[in-house]
């Protein structure tokens, strides 16, 4: 045997191995994204445990906020949360090909979201000062402090994300379960978000703690569908999954 023959020989047995290798590293982000779908949702807790808290006018925030009973169970969901979605997105970033811009636009802003959820979960709300005035406006007066800034940017980094894979899903036809089931709930999401923002400057109350809770539940979903996504392109791809950036 020639050594270009035996180098070729050498390169087709690795290749198989590398392929392997890939193929669990991109089963490991279906489970990264599907694990924080269902760990994001850690606020139906409140149902379960004794908390006193009327879930139509209080912020999901105020379940983690200092000194707030079984704080740690929230603070802990969402920061496991936010380290799976976090690796998810880098590993979306390396490990999907070919590149596609709004995919990768998709994985970037999945990564922020992992990134903002992480801190969101450590500066967690602070109580209310009760002698200090209570600007006007529903929940999200209580939020102004650092906790406002990671919360924005997390529901902010979530919707692009949502919207970049969607708009991917139909543009390079690919990602049927986005362009349907995920589609309904990033509407749904949408309504909700619009709801919060007109109602919480109306005088009034208008259940925006229902709506909050609508709007995270609407993310986990759209978690779990892109999870089911990819997994049923990996199940169905002869070949190293492509259907990436």
């Amino acid at each position: 045997m020639t050594p270009t023959e035996r180098l070729q020989a050498q390169t087709d047995s690795a290749a198989p191995a590398a392929s392997r290798i890939r193929r669990v590293l991109q089963w490991c982000v279906v489970a990264c994204i599907a694990l924080a779908g269902i760990t994001y949702s850690s606020w139906v807790l409140e149902f379960v445990l004794p908390i006193d808290a009327d879930p139509t006018d209080t912020f999901l925030s105020q379940l983690a906020e200092e000194g707030a009973p079984y704080n740690w169970v929230f603070t802990t969901g969402d920061t496991v949360t936010g380290v799976l979605l976090a690796l998810a997105g880098l590993g979306g970033l390396i490990l999907f090909t070919p590149r596609r811009r709004y995919f990768t636009i998709g994985w970037i802003a999945l990564l922020c979201f992992g990134l903002a959820t992480i801190a969101d979960a450590q500066w967690s709300l602070k109580p209310a000062d009760p002698n200090s005035p209570r600007p006007d406006g529903g929940l999200f007066p209580q939020l102004h402090q650092v906790h406002a800034l990671t919360s924005s940017v997390s529901v902010f980094a979530i919707f692009i994300a949502m919207v970049a894979f969607t708009v991917g899903a139909f543009k390079y036809r690919k990602w049927p379960v986005l362009r349907h089931t995920g589609l309904w709930i990033l509407i749904l999401g949408s309504a909700v978000t619009a709801w919060m923002l007109i109602a919480d400057n109306l005088p009034g109350d208008y259940g925006l703690g229902i709506a909050q809770r609508i709007q995270v539940g609407a993310m986990s979903l759209w978690l779990l569908a892109l999870a089911v996504q990819i997994a049923v392109a990996e199940r169905d791809s002869p070949a190293p999954v492509r259907v990436g950036w």
